[in-house]
C-alpha cells in the first residue's frame, strides 16, 4: 500500500479534502493521540468501508489532561504509527503541533453537558471540554464525512454524539466495537505502561464486568451489584477502583431495568488507570 499523505497544518489539510471532493470522493475521520493499536486500526478499516478517503489525525491534546495527568509520558511513536497506517490503507494522516492547533491567543473552549455529567467528569473536571473543542475544531478542519470513533471509550463516544447533534455538525458519527486481546483486556495506548503481573490483573476487569452485567440483568440489585464489582476489583489486584456504574446506553442517565444499558468502569493499577465498559443485556 502507498505510505499517507503527512500534512502538519490546517491549510494543507484542506487542500488536500478539497481535491479529494472535487474528484466527488467521501471522506472519513479516525481521530487519535496516536501509539495506534489494533483497535485503532480496527476504527481505519470501519473508516474504510464508508468512505474512500480515510484521514486519521494524531495529536496528543493537551486540552485534555489535567496537570497532575500523564501528558508528558503519553506514549509517541510517530514513525511506527505512519507505518501502521499504510498497512491499514489510511491516506492522509494530520499531525498537528500544539502551536497549530491552540495558537498564541487561542481563547476559546466548548463545555458540554448531558452525557458528559459523572463518571469520568467526577474524577477528571476538564476532560471532556477538552475533548469536545479539539474533536469539533478537527471536524471543521477536515470537514469529513463521517468519523469512527471505538466503544471502550464509551463515554466519549456519547459526548461526541451530543456535540455534534447540539452543533449541527454534519458529520455521522460511527461507533466501532471495542477490540480485545486474547484474554478480553481492552485495547488502549496506555497498557504499555504495564508490566506482565499487572496484565494479568487487567484482563480481570473485563471478566468482573460481564459477570456484574449478568447479574443485573438476571434481576441483581444494582447497588449491591456495582458495590460488588468495585471489592471484586480491588480483591483482583487493582489499587483503586474510581467507579463501577450502570448507564442508560443513549443518555449515560440512570439505568432503568429492561432498557439498553451500559455498565462502566474505571481502576488503577500502580499509576496507570484503566477504563472498560460492558453491554447489559436485556434479561
Amino acid at each position: 500500500m502507498n505510505a499517507p499523505i503527512v500534512v502538519d497544518s490546517v491549510t494543507a489539510l484542506r487542500a488536500q479534502v478539497r481535491d479529494w471532493r472535487q474528484a466527488g470522493l467521501k471522506v472519513a475521520m479516525v481521530p487519535t493521540m496516536g501509539a495506534l493499536h489494533d483497535g485503532h486500526i480496527s476504527l481505519v478499516r470501519i473508516a474504510l468501508e464508508r468512505a474512500e478517503r480515510c484521514v486519521v489525525s494524531i495529536f496528543v491534546n493537551p486540552a485534555q489532561f489535567a496537570p497532575t495527568e500523564d501528558l508528558d509520558k503519553y506514549p509517541r511513536q510517530l514513525t511506527r504509527d505512519l507505518d501502521r497506517l499504510q498497512d491499514a490503507g489510511a491516506h492522509l494522516a494530520f499531525t498537528p503541533g500544539v502551536s497549530e492547533m491552540y495558537p498564541a491567543g487561542f481563547a476559546t473552549k466548548i463545555s458540554v453537558g448531558g452525557p458528559s455529567r459523572g463518571l469520568e467528569t467526577d474524577f477528571r473536571p476538564s476532560f471532556f471540554d477538552g475533548v469536545a473543542t479539539v474533536v469539533a475544531k478537527l471536524f471543521l478542519q477536515a470537514a469529513p464525512d463521517c468519523a469512527v470513533f471505538g466503544e471502550k471509550d464509551y463515554q466519549q463516544l456519547c459526548v461526541v454524539r451530543q456535540l455534534s447533534r447540539d452543533l449541527d455538525l454534519p458529520v455521522k458519527i460511527v461507533g466501532a466495537p471495542t477490540v480485545r486481546d486474547a484474554h478480553g483486556l481492552a485495547m488502549s495506548s496506555r497498557n504499555a505502561y504495564l508490566g506482565a503481573t499487572e496484565l494479568e490483573i487487567a484482563r480481570k476487569l473485563n471478566v468482573i464486568l460481564r459477570g456484574t452485567a449478568a447479574a443485573l440483568s438476571a434481576g441483581t440489585d444494582e447497588a449491591g451489584a456495582t458495590e460488588d464489582a468495585a471489592q471484586a476489583l480491588v480483591s483482583a489486584g487493582f489499587q483503586k477502583v474510581d467507579y463501577v456504574a450502570a448507564r442508560a446506553s443513549v443518555t449515560l442517565g440512570p439505568w432503568q431495568r429492561g432498557r439498553d444499558g451500559r455498565l462502566l468502569a474505571a481502576a488503577w493499577l500502580g499509576t496507570t488507570r484503566l477504563i472498560d465498559n460492558v453491554e447489559i443485556p436485556f434479561a
